[in-house]
């Protein structure tokens, strides 16, 4: 998370952005894919919460008995639950292009490396209430 938030400020120069980052537990990974998808989350955080005054970006974590959930949210431009059901696909925006900059692959790719690891993606919204990115990492890891 710490290597994921310093990436991103390497891009906020002059933005008045909120850090609340939870005490988060140490999980067993491919670190090198749960940076990337991180990455991912916290980046689009940064992105759609660009025209607040003041962006809130809070991550943390909770656990049950089985996983470990992981949650990025923001106080940016949020969307609609109507469309919650593409997020994760390649190539689908629901915002236009010209407001909001990116591949659209960044979340598709949150999708398969947490499915990888035997857990799953999801997120909430609102229009103009933000958004709550989440993904579970299984205790147990897949064989």
């Amino acid at each position: 998370v710490q290597a994921a938030i310093k990436r991103v400020k390497q891009d906020t120069q002059g933005r008045s952005i909120e850090w609340k980052v939870g005490t988060l537990p140490v999980i067993r990974c491919d670190a090198t894919f749960i940076e990337l998808a991180v990455y991912n989350l916290v980046a689009n955080a940064v992105k759609y919460s660009r025209n607040r005054p003041v962006a809130v970006i809070s991550i943390h974590a909770e656990q049950t008995p089985d996983e470990f959930i992981f949650h990025v949210a923001d106080n940016g431009v949020g969307f609609s639950m109507d469309y919650a059901h593409k997020l994760f696909a390649v190539f689908q925006r629901l915002h236009r292009m010209e407001e909001f900059e990116g591949t659209g692959i960044g979340l598709a790719n949150v999708r398969r490396i947490v499915e990888r690891h035997g857990g799953r993606a999801w997120a909430e919204g609102a229009p103009n209430e933000g958004a709550v990115f989440s993904f579970s990492i299984p205790k147990r890891l897949p064989v």
